[in-house]
């Protein structure tokens, strides 16, 4: 009879802690970190290839991510941020559409207590501490690259290289940036000459418009095309077919990004060059994501490492590309 009773009393405290365990773990999972993420939107292979990058790499870190499209609108990414320090996420990341015009956002969020990380670019603040971290890539040194590239591309070349620019969004932070790397490259060296520099936007279709209006406006002169992503110079490149030129040849080809379309179109003769411009950050994201919430302290800048890559090695590369 004792037996039973001890059984019985050791059942109820079994259950009893089985109970509190599961409690605990109900907490446990009510305290899973939460991620606020604003994307610009999805513009180009590059941003859906980042956007893809982010969402696996939440789910592989066991991070709760609340995405927000922003359809390349400012005024969207920043109801966003206002929603996410509504909900009181843990952790607020954002790839800003244009560099200035955050602060008054951003020091909502500083108030709440949520720290911020900007992936991909960068803003324009006095107040640097309105920000924990940049995960990214030098925007500068890619125009630099791009460049250093043509220079040597073209040496012994007599006469002047007439170059025509499609820019990026306007007021965007790589836009700007891979303008400026460029532009300090060739500076001392006047046979180079940018004859017209327009936004395409980052897109294929105001990529090939825009070169549409560079061929009837210059014609034969131009010498060179730089674009600022890819998707812009897949679109010129149309542009330039339709025109009866030979993309890759009659005009050479410079674009910034390396998705798999570059590859292809270096593969088929008709793009001279792309800068890689990593959009797989989500790994680097998630990473600084769980150290801030360790409390560890975060570098200013985490700079991806990147490379240069010629028509010449398309066929050979094409194969690991991931996006």
């Amino acid at each position: 009879m004792k037996r039973s009773r001890f059984v019985a009393a050791a059942v109820v405290v079994l259950t009893g802690l089985l109970v509190i365990l599961g409690g605990l773990g109900c907490q446990a999972e009510k305290k899973k970190v939460t991620l606020g993420f604003s994307q610009i939107g999805a513009e180009s292979e590059w941003r859906t290839a980042n956007t893809k990058s982010i969402e696996e790499a939440a789910k592989e870190a066991g991070i709760e991510l609340k995405l927000s499209d922003a359809q390349q609108k400012q005024e969207n990414q920043i109801k966003a941020i206002r929603s996410f320090i509504a909900q009181k996420v843990d952790v607020i990341a954002f790839s800003p559409v244009v560099e200035t015009g955050w602060e008054p956002v951003l020091r909502e969020a500083k108030a709440a207590k949520i720290p911020v990380i900007l992936t991909d670019r960068a803003v324009d603040t006095k107040d640097e501490s309105l920000w924990v971290t940049f995960i990214g890539s030098d925007f500068v040194e890619e125009g630099r690259r791009a460049a250093n590239w043509l220079v040597e591309k073209t040496k012994g070349q007599e006469g002047t290289v007439n170059i025509v620019e499609l820019q990026g969004t306007v007021g965007s932070a790589p836009a700007i940036d891979r303008k400026k790397g460029f532009e300090e490259v060739l500076k001392d060296k006047p046979n180079f000459k940018i004859l017209r520099s327009q936004t395409g936007d980052f897109t294929r279709a105001k990529g090939k418009e825009v070169m549409e209006a560079f061929l009837k406006a210059e014609g034969k002169n131009i010498n060179v095309l730089y674009a600022h992503n890819d998707d812009m110079a897949i679109g010129a490149i149309q542009a330039i077919e339709e025109a009866g030129l030979r993309p890759g040849k009659d005009i050479l080809i410079i674009s910034i990004d390396a998705v798999k379309g570059a590859f292809e179109a270096m593969m088929a003769g008709k793009l001279n060059v792309t800068v890689e411009c990593s959009p797989l950050l989500g790994p680097q994201l998630m990473s600084a994501v769980n150290d801030l919430m360790a409390g560890k302290t975060l570098p200013k800048r985490i700079v991806t490492q990147e490379g240069v890559f010629p028509m010449e090695t398309a066929a050979q590369e094409f194969p690991k590309r991931k996006y």
